[in-house]
C-alpha cells in the first residue's frame, strides 16, 4: 500500500513539472515571437509588423551624450519611421529570455558594421498576449 501511495505521489510531482516546463516553453516562443516582430518590423520599417509587439503605453528610454536622459513613447518613435528605407548591414541577436510568471525580460543586440545597439526589453503577458512595455537602451563599437 505505500508503495502504491508513493508511485502515485510519484506520478504526480512528474505530472506538474512536466506541466510547468510545457508552459514555460510555451511562454518563451511566444515572448520569443514577440520579440522577432519587433525586429522584423523595426528593420524593415514596417510600423504595422512591429506595432503589436508594444503595449500602448510603452516606453523607450536611455541616456543621450548630448542631451541626457530622455523618455518617450514607444509607437509614437517607431511611427515616425514610416516611409524610411529597410536597414541593410543589420543582424540581431536575442542573447537571452527570462521569464518569471507573467512578467520577462530580455536582452537584444542589434548589430551594424561599426556600432552594436543593445535593447533591455521588458514584457508583461496582458490578456494572454506578451507585450513589450519597456525598452532602455545603450550602443557600444562593434566588435566585428
Amino acid at each position: 500500500m505505500k508503495t502504491s501511495y508513493q508511485l502515485l505521489l510519484l506520478g504526480l510531482i512528474w505530472i506538474s513539472v512536466h506541466q510547468v516546463g510545457r508552459a514555460q516553453t510555451s511562454n518563451y516562443a511566444q515572448v520569443e515571437t514577440c520579440i522577432n516582430k519587433y525586429l522584423k518590423g523595426d528593420t524593415q520599417k514596417d510600423f504595422e509588423t512591429l506595432k503589436p509587439s508594444f503595449h500602448p503605453n510603452a516606453t523607450m528610454k536611455y541616456v543621450s551624450s548630448k542631451s541626457g536622459y530622455q523618455e518617450f513613447n514607444a509607437l509614437e518613435a517607431f511611427a515616425g519611421d514610416k516611409g524610411r528605407e529597410p536597414e541593410k548591414n543589420r543582424t540581431d541577436t536575442i542573447a537571452y529570455i527570462n521569464i518569471t510568471g507573467n512578467a520577462a525580460q530580455a536582452k537584444v543586440e542589434v548589430n551594424y558594421p561599426n556600432i552594436t545597439v543593445v535593447d533591455y526589453l521588458h514584457l508583461l503577458k496582458i490578456d494572454g498576449h506578451w507585450m513589450i512595455v519597456n525598452k532602455i537602451f545603450s550602443s557600444k563599437p562593434s566588435s566585428k
